[in-house]
């Protein structure tokens, strides 16, 4: 089993930290909306087919209350998350995007502390304070970060955060490929929206698309959106601890910092290491930290049901 459980691990640390590599290579030639709506409605007709054949959908009696849960999650997470680092990208560096992107367990738990009332132990406090100065560091005037780019990456990493959140809650169908299969139907169609209101559509030149970003697309459909999905969703089942599990929230930006200055071409200056070590650090500081420290004239606070396991994917972008 240990040896299961690390093999899904790295399939996960090793896949989500290259989509970030793969979605920047994609974006070269292929809108990134538009190349991101087609990816999740491949990736969810597949997954939606298999549950049908499995009998998940019969079984599901699904109706406007589950799609639209779905909606509201798959919107969260794959339309605003990972459609605006896909448009960030292309004013971001890829490794840049994936530090900034590893804020996500800071705003998840401040959303836990003003949303569910978690209360948060002193060493969470102050994981939350070094990330959030990692992060003014990393975007500050003296780093060579584009701001706006920064912005939009900040704003779809409280996204992802809001969107796992509901997820725990959301009546999402009970089947986890069926869910995220809805999730990425969801998305899909949102991004293929948003993409053709942008005018990517007249940007869309089959003879102008090179063989990279072709092959970067497949990589993402297959092993970004199904295969670690996949691993990962088992990982869930495994009974591996959650604090094991959630490392890829901080393992995942040291891969794609890695690829990107391997395939990539990207420097990194003193700022730029210093302020992810710091961000690095400090999701490290919310992992180790207890879950909730309880007030001491209240009832302890009921153990959350399990999110759905695309609302806790990091990035299947």
């Amino acid at each position: 089993m240990k040896a299961k459980v690390a093999a899904a691990l790295a399939i996960v640390y090793v896949v989500w930290g290259s989509t970030y590599l793969g979605i920047a290579v994609a974006d070269r030639t292929l809108p990134p909306l538009l190349m991101l709506s087609v990816r999740f409605l491949l990736a969810g007709a597949l997954l939606y087919g298999w549950s049908w054949w499995r009998g998940d959908v019969r079984g599901a009696r699904l109706g406007l209350r589950e799609w639209r849960a779905a909606a509201i999650v798959g919107g969260l997470l794959l339309f605003v998350d990972t459609g605006g680092i896909a448009w960030a990208e292309q004013r971001v560096a890829t490794g840049m995007t994936a530090l900034l992107v590893a804020s996500v367990p800071l705003f998840s738990a401040l959303i836990d502390r003003t949303v569910f009332g978690v209360r948060l132990s002193l060493a969470a406090v102050a994981g939350i304070a070094v990330g959030l100065f990692g992060v003014a560091v990393l975007v500050g005037p003296s780093a060579h970060v584009d701001p706006v780019g920064a912005a939009v990456i900040l704003a779809s990493a409280l996204a992802w955060a809001a969107g796992s959140a509901y997820g725990r809650v959301a009546p999402l169908p009970t089947a986890p490929f069926l869910s995220a299969g809805m999730q990425m139907l969801c998305a899909g169609a949102f991004l293929a929206v948003a993409g053709t209101a942008m005018g990517e559509a007249g940007r869309v030149h089959p003879s102008s698309i090179s063989t990279a970003s072709v092959l970067a697309f497949a990589f993402l459909v297959v092993f970004g959106s199904i295969v670690a999905f996949t691993a990962y969703g088992w990982l869930l089942r495994s009974g591996a601890s959650s604090v094991l599990v959630s490392t890829y929230a901080y393992v995942n930006p040291a891969v794609a910092v890695l690829l990107g200055w391997l395939f990539a071409g990207e420097a990194l200056g003193g700022a730029e290491l210093a302020s992810g070590a710091l961000i690095v650090a400090s999701v490290g500081m919310l992992m180790l930290a207890p879950a909730r420290t309880p007030a001491e004239d209240a009832e302890p606070l009921p153990e959350p049901e399990p999110a759905a396991p695309l609302a806790e994917l990091r990035r299947a972008a």
